[in-house]
């Protein structure tokens, strides 16, 4: 059976590990994530996922890879695609940075967008 709590949970982690990416959590961030949880059934499951992880400033790589096995356990959902959106919109809103700093950070987001869709596609193709 899915777990849907869990699910977003793992949704609040992920969302963590691309705002934080740059090493710190812009209030451009921020105020995305607050407005589009805010339209969201699960929205204050997964805003209390994301502070805390806030708070226990976990490894990134180690949040990812908990993300990715959980998502493989609960198989596909059609709320992969609202994550995938709104990382980007998280991704995209991050501003005052230096142009190489953010280059960096928008490469760094990038790959683990993709990345995390590649997984989705294979996670998909399971079932």
């Amino acid at each position: 059976m899915k777990n849907t709590h869990k699910l977003f949970e793992a949704f609040g982690e992920l969302l963590y590990v691309v705002a934080i990416a740059d090493g710190a959590i812009q209030k451009e961030e921020l105020a995305v994530i607050e407005e589009r949880l805010s339209n969201h059934k699960w929205g204050k499951d997964i805003k209390w996922s994301f502070d805390y992880e806030m708070s226990k400033e976990n490894s990134l790589e180690f949040l990812y890879k908990k993300v990715v096995a959980y998502c493989e356990d609960h198989g596909p959902d059609e709320e992969y695609d609202f994550l995938v959106e709104l990382l980007n919109e998280v991704a995209k809103s991050s501003n005052g940075i230096e142009k190489e700093e953010k280059e960096r950070i928008e490469g760094f987001v990038n790959d683990l967008t993709q990345k995390f869709r590649e997984d989705l596609d294979r996670i998909n193709k399971q079932y």
